[in-house]
């Protein structure tokens, strides 16, 4: 049975699907990086207004803010919730949503001519979203479910809430923010726009059940080599080739952690880009691991395998290194509550928990070192990142119904008391 009015769902998601809100690396020195954000970051305010918030657009960093009131005279802490507007690298012109209703679970054309299909032999997870609305691009663009499903699941929440005044919450704050993709959304975002709130979630990908609450610890290090020129005529003794000292450095990192060897709490080391000439070589790669000192170690290895080549070849290799974001998990671990509050609500709803590390990074990382522990729960799609995206209506709907339940059982702990139990490890 639909918890909300699933033809809203239906329709606001293609409308936000449709507007091109792509982000860009190399613009990431805008706020936001490209002016469909802008767009439909000031569209979600007046919608947010609309339904009955008060809401405004913060220029400096791109969000849009909401505020739901508190309806009781209880002292409830203020919870919070983050969709970010932004797609990733990946076509997002002339998106076109199609509509599969009452999915029969076998192989979905996008482009007969071109041969793209959506197969669950290739991908399995559509299994479960047999008998449901399943909304998919036409195979040339990518979808947007991520995270603009994240991003109706929380309107319909706070729509059925404001429709239905007599369930009672405390105070609801929104934050639809912008360039979480390139990494800058979070990091921007600013916390007086959340006064009061002591924990959050983030809505990124995933089924129904699905929730991470420890992520990477993640670092950049950008690799300079210095390489000495002289005509391959006269070269004898004198030439320094900075490919070939590129191609020594190489060699030496850990052959077997790598992303297509890594899975669960594996970290790793990817080598993301090279460009080498005799005069000089770059190198980019970025640092991945869950745990702190496996991660701390791998940081200091690149260092000191710097530092071995400079010895070897005379102080040729410059290294720059960057933290990106640090495990939520870090924070997390001493403040349980907002994981058992989730897990509370799935429990009431009868939704079998399914949790796992988070092989990336959302905006909750930034987040969370800014005083708001933000773990993620799920958004109703799959395949992200891509021309296979996809998302159900129905798990959308399933979204808007466990936001609801974790406003209820937030405000129910707070007047019984709160599981602060400890954490269990899943992984």
């Amino acid at each position: 049975m639909a918890f909300y009015d699933l033809d809203f769902i239906e329709k606001t998601f293609i409308h936000y699907a449709k507007e091109n809100t792509r982000s860009y690396e190399d613009k990431h020195d805008q706020v936001p990086s490209s002016a469909g954000q802008i767009k439909m970051g000031k569209e979600l305010t007046k919608q947010l207004q609309d339904i009955g918030l008060d809401a405004y657009y913060n220029d400096k960093t791109g969000f849009a803010i909401g505020h739901l009131k508190s309806n009781v005279k209880d002292n409830v802490t203020p919870i919070g919730f983050f969709s970010h507007i932004d797609t990733a690298d990946f076509n997002a012109v002339n998106i076109r949503p199609q509509v599969h209703r009452n999915y029969d679970g076998k192989r979905v054309v996008l482009d007969e001519k071109e041969k793209i299909f959506l197969d669950p032999k290739e991908f399995p997870a559509l299994a479960t979203c047999k008998g449901e609305t399943l909304i998919t691009s036409d195979g040339h663009t990518l979808l947007g479910t991520d995270d603009k499903a994240g991003i109706v699941g929380i309107l319909s929440m706070l729509k059925y809430l404001t429709e239905h005044p007599k369930i009672e919450h405390g105070d609801i704050y929104i934050g639809f923010g912008p360039d979480e993709e390139i990494g800058y959304g979070g990091r921007r975002f600013d916390a007086k726009d959340f006064p009061g709130v002591e924990l959050a979630y983030t809505l990124e990908n995933g089924r129904p059940g699905d929730f991470e609450y420890e992520t990477f610890n993640a670092t950049e290090a950008q690799v300079h080599i210095r390489g000495t020129v002289v005509h391959p005529g006269e070269a004898y003794g004198l030439m320094v080739n900075a490919t070939t000292l590129m191609n020594d450095f190489l060699d030496r990192l850990p052959k077997d952690e790598v992303p297509e060897k890594s899975k669960d709490h594996d970290g790793y080391f990817l080598v993301l880009s090279t460009a080498s000439t005799v005069d000089h070589a770059d190198i980019s790669l970025i640092i991945r691991d869950f745990d702190w000192d496996k991660f701390t170690g791998k940081e200091k290895l690149i260092k000191d395998l710097v530092a071995e080549m400079n010895q070897k070849y005379g102080d040729r290799f410059t290294l720059k290194m960057r933290r990106q974001y640090e495990n939520i998990y870090n924070v997390i671990k001493d403040q349980p509550y907002v994981v058992n509050l989730a897990l509370d609500a799935y429990k009431k709803l009868g939704i079998k928990p399914n949790v796992q590390t988070f092989r990336g990074g959302t905006d909750g990382n930034f987040i969370t070192k800014k005083g708001i522990p933000t773990p993620n729960l799920f958004n109703g799609g799959g395949n992200y990142h891509g021309r296979y995206e996809y998302a159900t209506v129905e798990q959308i709907d399933k979204l808007a119904e466990v936001l609801t339940e974790i406003v209820e059982e937030h405000l129910y702990q707070t007047r019984n008391g709160r599981d602060n139990s400890p954490l269990k490890k899943y992984w």
